[in-house]
């Protein structure tokens, strides 16, 4: 792709009056170099069939295009942004652009495998659109992720901390998650008050079956629901005590420091009494 015939991100902005929309959570990236470098954190994309959620004036769209990748899909529900990069499209037969909300869309379905998923995620929506790709986690490759730096944290948290929580366990589950980069507020336009962070999630080769996600998500939402209390309490609508003891898992405990093969165990339990 020539970049150098493209306008300047600024000037896409300018031109399709592309001010970010605080209502859908768009935080732009425009610096090249960063943008390069996001897309290189993705891992080698060659053959690779790679779908951007959120792309906006296009700046990760146009350093995905760089790479080796079969196909860039970008999907984006701001028809101003959808405008602004199709210009994009005429330079190359290797990009989609399809206009959707991205939390009603089945990915597997609109793009062949191999593929994987690069997004700067629309801070109102990123964890929703996580826990909605992790129900289908053998789909992908991997997923590299722009979050909120506390969302982030959450993602990878370990045991005994505080962001330690539901998506995190379901996270960890399904895939092996690492810190890639944290990314200061000032590299974003507009700059949001908070730092974010890249991750990538590399789905595990055994995936659990839907069955065992739904109970998984079910066991997760109420043992952290009441954090604070111990799990013969925070669980008593699924077994209490009862539950824990069948596991092995002292019911004194709170969820925070179960690890994720113990919080396995307890879903397996959940299941044998279904």
């Amino acid at each position: 792709m020539a970049e150098f015939l493209l306008p300047s991100l600024a000037e896409v902005i300018r031109r399709f009056d592309l001010h970010a929309n605080k209502s859908l959570g768009q935080h732009f990236l425009l610096d090249p170099s960063l943008l390069a470098r996001i897309a290189a954190s993705a891992g080698n994309l060659e053959g690779l069939n790679v779908i951007e959620v959120g792309p906006g004036p296009g700046g990760l769209t146009r350093a995905l295009l760089e790479t080796k990748a079969a196909s860039v899909t970008a999907i984006e529900f701001d028809r101003r942004a959808v405008a602004a990069i199709s210009a994009l499209a005429t330079t190359t037969n290797r990009l989609t652009i399809i206009e959707a909300d991205a939390m009603k869309v089945d990915l597997a379905s609109l793009v062949a495998s191999p593929r994987t998923i690069v997004a700067n995620l629309p801070y109102n929506i990123g964890t929703l659109l996580l826990v909605r790709w992790l129900q289908q986690a053998a789909a992908f490759q991997s997923m590299t992720l722009m979050f909120q730096l506390e969302v982030a944290e959450r993602i990878c948290a370990e045991p005994n901390t505080g962001a330690y929580g539901r998506i995190s366990v379901l996270a960890q589950w399904l895939c092996k998650v690492a810190m890639l980069m944290r990314i200061p507020a000032g590299a974003f336009a507009p700059p949001p008050k908070v730092e974010s962070a890249l991750i990538q999630l590399t789905p595990l080769p055994e995936q659990p079956p839907l069955e065992d996600l739904k109970l998984m998500e079910r066991l997760t939402a109420t043992a952290f629901g009441q954090r604070r209390k111990m799990l013969r309490s925070a669980l008593k609508p699924l077994g209490g005590e009862a539950l824990c003891n069948e596991a092995g898992i002292d019911s004194s405990r709170r969820a925070e420091t179960l690890r994720v093969e113990e919080f396995v165990k307890l879903m397996q339990r959940l299941k044998g009494r279904s």
